[in-house]
């Protein structure tokens, strides 16, 4: 009941800070050598107060990863996640600390990118959206130009991700989808011919949730081009990006 009452109190508004009915204030009791009480919401800030180990704090507001206390003497401090998390509810439970980044991204099933990098020696620059089923499956589509020496490469994908630990902060997954591609020769003594071709690819990656609703996020994928001749070609690609989530 006690945990189910923190995650309720500790609510992040989207504006700012506010104050807690008093029927809804969480107690706990610092079970580290001390918990150091700051005048305002950072580091910058000075401590005006240090609780001793098992005294007990009430948990008034939340701004970020800081914590408005107040003590049993009634003064009032603010206290960084890191050290809230070291106190104990009633129960001798640890106090349990949803993650701001990662409940929007719950909220928010819908995910666009752009990302940057190498393709097959040239570059490329890339864009894509995505959809979440559920906290490991999500189905994405992409389009991607990769400039290279020889020719210019437009190609579109359509795959599936899957996230193994979708409650990290960084989170690895891998993706397999299929694709078309259309790739032009660059030449100056006779118009080139652009031909499309159908490719398939797989890729890991990881993503690590930044703060609100953006993310950073590293792909590796490797392309197989199926082609007229009689070898299919082969291409690899490293990209990293931004991200956010609606």
């Amino acid at each position: 009941m006690l945990v189910a009452a923190s995650t309720a109190a500790f609510a992040e508004p989207s504006q700012k800070p506010r104050a807690l009915d008093v029927a809804h204030y969480v107690e706990v009791t610092v079970a580290d050598a001390y918990l150091e009480m700051r005048t305002g919401p950072g580091r910058g800030y000075p401590v005006t107060r240090v609780v001793p180990r098992g005294e007990k704090v009430d948990v008034l507001m939340r701004r970020t990863d800081w914590y408005k206390v107040r003590d049993d003497q009634g003064k009032t401090g603010w206290v960084d996640r890191e050290h809230m998390e070291l106190t104990l509810l009633a129960s001798g439970e640890k106090l349990k600390l949803d993650d701001p980044a990662r409940r929007d991204y719950d909220r928010s099933p819908w995910e666009v990118g752009f990302q940057t990098g190498n393709f097959g020696g040239g570059n490329v620059n890339a864009g894509y959206g995505s959809y979440s089923f559920n906290d490991n499956l999500s189905i994405e589509a992409g389009v991607s130009q990769a400039l290279g020496s020889s020719s210019t490469s437009v190609f579109g994908t359509l795959g599936l991700l899957h996230t193994f630990t979708p409650r990290w902060r960084v989170a690895p997954f891998v993706d397999l989808g299929t694709g078309i591609v259309k790739i032009s020769p660059k030449t100056t003594i006779v118009s080139p011919i652009s031909r499309q071709e159908q490719l398939a690819y797989w890729g890991v990656g990881a993503k690590a949730y930044m703060s609100r609703r953006f993310l950073l996020r590293v792909d590796y994928r490797s392309y197989i081009i199926f082609t007229q001749s009689a070898q299919n070609e082969d291409r690899r690609e490293w990209k990293a990006g931004f991200a956010f989530f609606f």
